[in-house]
């Protein structure tokens, strides 16, 4: 899933200053590939750092990438969804302003408008953060 950086806008219901995502590169049945440049002036930024609450809505917001693009598959809306639950968050490291985030999404169950995926987060070949979420999908 190295495919070409697409436009995600489309793809989530999240606008500006509240984007932390800024490519989707590509999916599967179930897994999909999505991508953050930190920005300074990210509202997640301290210290020259991208923080953790930053880490867990990039996370989020690959989830809604996801369910995005299978909803444009089916010319419907972006749907809107929710963190229900966020399981095992480890971080290895704070990602620092100008590092690519490149967070790898695995649906793992997906039931009633609930999904449970597990997270990876890769910045320089490295393993910056991982979770599991459970997030609520309300359709648009």
């Amino acid at each position: 899933m190295n495919g070409i950086k697409e436009d995600i806008r489309d793809l989530i219901p999240q606008r500006a200053p509240m984007i932390m995502i800024d490519a989707f590169y590509g999916a599967t049945e179930s897994d999909a590939d999505t991508g953050l440049t930190v920005s300074g002036d990210n509202l997640f930024c301290d210290g020259g750092r991208f923080t953790e609450p930053g880490l867990i809505e990039h996370i989020a917001q690959s989830a809604s990438a996801f369910a995005g693009y299978n909803a444009r598959a089916k010319n419907e809306p972006a749907p809107l969804g929710m963190i229900g639950e966020v399981k095992k968050f480890r971080i290895n490291f704070l990602p620092a302003v100008g590092d690519e985030l490149r967070t790898h999404i695995h649906i793992l169950s997906e039931i009633l408008g609930v999904s449970l995926l597990a997270a990876e987060t890769i910045v320089n070949g490295e393993i910056a953060a991982r979770c599991n979420m459970k997030i609520f999908i309300k359709p648009a």
